[in-house]
């Protein structure tokens, strides 16, 4: 790649590959001179800026691992992901004040476990159906392969120009990061998503490519005005949930090439995209090159086209597993593949239609939130018997999580919403407190005596 050519843009910062790979060589020499070697990982709670962005190379320089943080969690809730994981050294920034008792150097390095000739370059934290964290870990090899196969749908040159407003902690956001080093394309970073500097973006940074979830495509459509998108973009990715056809056909009324897509942390982003030229917003389009997806029933037999089963996905970008976890590890990869547990059928023409994210999965603005994980915390309420949060349709983000609750009936422990809330709020990030508390005499539940939640959502979207 030219080494004077762009690498990165943010506000008043512009950094050619030369000066990324000076910033990326002193970040790399102070992690050094603090131990970090070759199968560390690096735990770091991070802001998305360029410093960031260097870190995260300087880590990969020296061979470690990074684990990006949620910026959005509590003290409370990334403490137990980092005990599980014992990073050998985890960093804080120090806008994050009241966090920073969570950054230490541990004594004993702790070394990702032996890969082979495939080492681990990346760990997610994605929460699973019961709420626990799950420590997803991605290999170089799983980070390249995602870079390739996203370019040869929709092209990966020097000359792009990505925008990432995503957080570098999910996985769309470190992808794109590793993609552009991997093209020698330029990054337009955003700290956090702002319609107004994103459209800006669009008309004078040049950008190429952009990766979007339904709620942030709408604002940025409500910012421009019907004013059209430039003939220099050549791609929107559009994922976190499905994406309402009226959005699309406005987008694309304005020239915006809007392309869905299918992916999850464990395939390292994306598993099927729309092809341009090809796209009609019917579906998450066919495999990327150098993938497969199928659907199989309960028993795992692969099922014709148009038959809704569970997604299932085999190739290079499927990742190594999760740590500390051979049993999740074990039953999620299964004989060559990924099992999703996300419900969905491929046409005839091999494309995707995704029918239903993972069991009771609610995807607020992009953002995914486990009932379970809140359900825990409300049963620490004042008053709260029984807790259950299924998800409520919201014009605005898509889905956002309601609460159901059985009080305990005792005068001293009266119930209150508002101090359920703020119950909530100490202990979870905002985007999963509960928009609403219904409390009702008992929770619906089936034969099994489990939740209906089916029944609860019906309750719910009939204004119980």
């Amino acid at each position: 790649m030219k080494t004077e050519g762009l690498a990165l843009a943010s506000h008043d910062t512009r950094w050619t590959y030369r000066d990324l790979d000076e910033q990326t060589r002193r970040w790399a020499d102070r992690l050094a001179a603090r131990g970090v070697g070759e199968g560390d990982r690096v735990a770091h709670l991070s802001r998305t800026t360029p410093d960031t962005v260097a870190l995260t190379h300087a880590i990969w320089r020296l061979g470690a691992v990074t684990v990006p943080l949620n910026t959005r969690l509590t003290a409370s809730e990334l403490a137990p992901q980092l005990d599980a994981l014992e990073p050998r050294l985890t960093l804080v920034d120090p806008s994050f004040a009241d966090r920073r008792s969570l950054e230490r150097e541990r004594e004993r390095p702790s070394r990702a476990p032996p890969s082979g000739a495939d080492p681990t370059a990346a760990v997610l934290f994605t929460s699973g159906t019961t709420g626990r964290p799950k420590a997803a870990a991605l290999s170089r090899s799983n980070l390249l392969a995602a870079a390739h196969a996203s370019a040869q749908n929709i092209g990966g040159a020097p000359d792009d120009r990505w925008l990432l407003c995503l957080p570098l902690f999910h996985v769309g956001g470190l992808t794109m990061l590793h993609r552009c080093a991997t093209y020698g394309a330029a990054l337009v970073l955003h700290e956090r998503f702002d319609p107004t500097a994103a459209s800006r973006a669009f008309d004078e940074e040049g950008i190429t490519h952009a990766s979007l979830v339904p709620t942030t495509l709408r604002r940025l459509l409500d910012a421009r005005a019907g004013r059209r998108f430039p003939s220099s973009l050549r791609a929107i990715l559009i994922g976190g949930g499905p994406v309402p056809a009226p959005l699309l056909d406005q987008a694309r009324a304005l020239g915006a090439p809007v392309l869905q897509t299918y992916g999850l942390t464990e395939s390292c982003a994306q598993v099927t995209t729309e092809r341009p030229g090809e796209a009609d917003g019917l579906t998450a389009g066919p495999p990327l090159p150098g993938l497969r997806v199928r659907i199989v029933n309960a028993g795992g037999d692969e099922l014709p086209p148009d038959t809704t089963g569970e997604i299932e996905v085999s190739g290079p970008t499927v990742f190594q597993g999760y740590v500390g976890d051979e049993s999740e590890t074990h039953q999620t990869l299964w004989k060559g593949w990924l099992r999703t547990h996300d419900l969905g059928s491929l046409d005839a023409r091999g494309r995707l239609t995704v029918a239903a994210r993972r069991t009771d999965l609610i995807v607020s603005g992009g953002e995914n939130i486990y009932p379970a994980e809140v359900e825990v915390v409300l049963l620490g309420a004042r008053g709260v018997l029984e807790a259950a949060v299924v998800p409520s349709a919201d014009p605005e983000w898509g889905q956002v999580p309601v609460a159901a609750v059985v009080v305990t009936g005792n005068p001293g422990d009266r119930f209150s919403p508002d101090e359920a809330e703020r119950h909530c709020r100490a202990h979870l990030a905002g985007y999963k407190v509960p928009r609403r508390f219904i409390v009702l005499p008992q929770l619906p539940r089936n034969a099994a005596g489990k939740v209906d939640r089916a029944a609860l959502v019906a309750l719910v979207s009939a204004g119980a």
